[in-house]
């Protein structure tokens, strides 16, 4: 798993999920662009790295418009020389329910998570492609996008995009040799403190306690140390014929999402009617509908 001589850009690393994947790229023996909205927390990251003997730079930007990701990937490339990696972790929440969301709500969101994988990914692929070495684009997803989530409109169906953005970026860049895969990870993080079945644990892990047994494995939670593996996995040569997938991380627990696919059918002469599949709905394809959401066990 050494990457040294890779450069790596991480987006919203000043804490959490992205400063677990900066560290551990570094540790690795990446050079790292470290990306905040937050100066001081952005530096602080940096000179976690350089402390350790790492190489790592920071840079300043709120993601999701296209001037932010071009200078994050410029950046790259003025300091190392290139760029190997991209991860793109920035995200914010704002939840409501439908009918209490604003558009500022909404495009907040989506801006950031959507957009803003969006416009990094363009212009780290343009990059990579120039130097035709190959490239390695690990977007970050959520449970939410896979599965939908109660109050979050906005996030949810930004998940749902970058979960397809794998999808299609694995087949449009796959002859640069460039992989694309999306990390669904769960963590104690600022973000799933907001979740009641969760925030007792979260908060244990920020005060340093050991989870337990249930928590690690039957919720798949964990600390962000724990989800920073598969990102240097999947940086790695040993993923090289990885691409297009939708991997879990979380505690003890390692998985793969499916994609989605038609799960039952049913045919009628002529095509169907309304009359005809509301006769039809409850012992064809209707006997056996999917669930929503995230069904947590209790302890």
């Amino acid at each position: 798993m050494d990457l040294t001589g890779r450069v790596a850009v991480v987006t919203g690393s000043g804490g959490g999920l992205g400063r677990a994947y900066a560290r551990e790229l570094a540790a690795a023996g990446a050079k790292v662009v470290v990306n905040d909205v937050d100066a001081d927390a952005a530096r602080a990251v940096v000179e976690e790295i350089t402390d350790a003997g790492g190489a790592a730079v920071a840079e300043v930007a709120a993601i999701g418009p296209t001037e932010a990701a071009e200078a994050l990937v410029a950046r790259a490339v003025a300091t190392f020389g290139r760029l190997d990696i991209l991860v793109t972790n920035a995200g914010v929440l704002r939840d409501k329910v439908l009918w209490k969301m604003s558009d500022e709500d909404f495009d907040t969101v989506v801006d950031v998570h959507l957009r803003g994988t969006f416009t990094c990914a363009r212009a780290a692929a343009r990059v990579m492609r120039e130097q035709g070495e190959g490239g390695r684009l690990i977007l970050v997803g959520s449970p939410a996008g896979q599965r939908g989530n109660f109050g979050q409109t906005n996030y949810s169906a930004a998940k749902a995009g970058i979960a397809a953005f794998a999808r299609t970026w694995s087949m449009e860049l796959a002859r640069a040799g460039i992989t694309v895969n999306a990390v669904i990870p769960v963590a104690a993080t600022g973000m799933t403190e907001t979740i009641p079945a969760l925030a007792d644990y979260a908060a244990a892990a920020r005060a340093g306690e050991p989870l337990p047994a249930f928590a690690r494995r039957a919720l798949a939670f964990g600390t962000p140390e724990d989800a920073a593996g598969l990102v240097r996995f999947l940086a790695s040569e040993a993923a090289a014929e990885v691409t297009g997938q939708c991997i879990g991380i979380g505690g003890d627990r390692l998985s793969l999402w499916s994609h989605p696919k038609q799960i039952a059918t049913a045919y009628a002469d002529g095509g169907w009617s309304a009359e005809a599949i509301a006769e039809a709905w409850a012992t064809t394809i209707g006997a056996e509908p999917q669930t929503v959401g995230e069904k947590l066990p209790e302890a």
